[in-house]
């Protein structure tokens, strides 16, 4: 029986953890990706040697070389995490998102097209964000609402989905899309806030927040996030939008007070580890939030971990990863990006 998975970006945070999730459950994964800043070989070194486990370095929109992997391994499904996703990233430099959310996964789809006349089971699973839906400033963003994206990066992420989708609805062919709200766990680069604050917590550096601190996110513990796609990957409906979220709203400033709570259990806290507001990024959303009613009810999926142990369990990973840090270039840690 064919048990082949195609995960793409997965030397990235949420695929990595994905990839973790099916070779434990006896799959045999195929992780594709072009090898960026934010892709990160610790990331797998725990399943890099189990004999199901296969990686190629490849950007999705090399076509010639997509072929020759679909054709080669003929997967069960393939689940789509290859992106670029930092939003200052996409303010500083927005065609970057454009080649990679846009015109790459263009060629894949259109690639994954003519393999599915043949191989008409394979499923093609596109994973998005939340922040698709833009500001919403009240109540609880449906699968069914209007994307109204703020940032290039959103943007470029909402392009992306639309153009999976008309594949669904033009060609037939079998896809399904996910909008995730905001992600946090092991392996995440710290360029985006709670490793960021964790990094600068271990060196003794101050903690800077955007704004007032005020702006509420919608936070789902990686695991979580990856238990939702595989069970949508068993029992998801082909053509239909999902959005995976916790319930759980938070501000920037309480995700990082918590993590000084726990910090402050764990290891001695310098003297220079203080909140600080820095200058707000241009366009930022208030406020993200999902409702996640389909997936609960079609699915007979619901979040299962709390912010708070999930932050214990981040905080302690990198406590125990140290080694992690020393693989990212401290430029791509520490320098503002997305002040234009």
């Amino acid at each position: 029986m064919n048990k082949n998975i195609i995960v793409t970006g997965g030397l990235g945070f949420i695929g990595s953890n994905l990839i973790d999730l099916l070779v434990n459950k006896d799959y045999n994964i195929v992780n594709i990706d072009k090898v960026t800043y934010s892709s990160n070989f610790y990331n797998t070194k725990k399943f890099e040697k189990k004999r199901n486990y296969n990686f190629i370095k490849c950007n999705i929109g090399n076509r010639i070389k997509i072929r020759q992997i679909l054709s080669k391994y003929k997967p069960l499904a393939i689940f789509n995490l290859a992106a670029e996703t930092h939003v200052d990233r996409s303010i500083d430099n927005p065609k970057n998102f454009l080649d990679s959310n846009i015109v790459s996964v263009f060629n894949f789809i259109d690639e994954f097209k003519n393999f599915n006349k043949k191989y008409k089971k394979t499923m093609f699973i596109h994973i998005s964000t939340d922040e698709v839906y833009g500001d919403v400033l009240t109540g609880r963003s449906k699968e069914n609402d209007p994307y109204k994206p703020s940032s290039p990066y959103a943007a470029s992420k909402a392009s992306s989905d639309h153009l999976v989708y008309s594949y669904y609805r033009t060609f037939n062919v079998p896809v399904i899309i996910t909008n995730c709200s905001n992600n946090y766990g092991p392996n995440q680069h710290p360029e985006k806030l709670i490793p960021k604050m964790i990094y600068n917590i271990f060196n003794n550096l101050p903690l800077p927040i955007y704004g007032n601190g005020k702006n509420l996110r919608e936070w789902i513990y990686v695991k979580d996030h990856c238990e939702a796609l595989f069970e949508i990957f068993k029992k998801g409906k082909i053509g239909e939008f999902y959005n995976i979220g916790s319930g759980q709203d938070l501000n920037n400033k309480s995700i990082v007070k918590y993590l000084l709570e726990i910090s402050r259990k764990n290891i001695l806290v310098g003297k220079k580890v203080k909140i600080k507001y820095v200058k707000d990024r241009p366009g930022h959303d208030v406020r993200y939030a999902l409702n996640s009613n389909k997936i609960k009810k079609k699915i007979n999926w619901v979040a299962n971990t709390k912010v708070k142990k999930g932050l214990e369990n981040t905080f302690q990973w990198y406590l125990d990863n140290k080694k992690y840090f020393n693989l990212i270039n401290k430029k791509d840690i520490l320098k503002r990006l997305g002040k234009k």
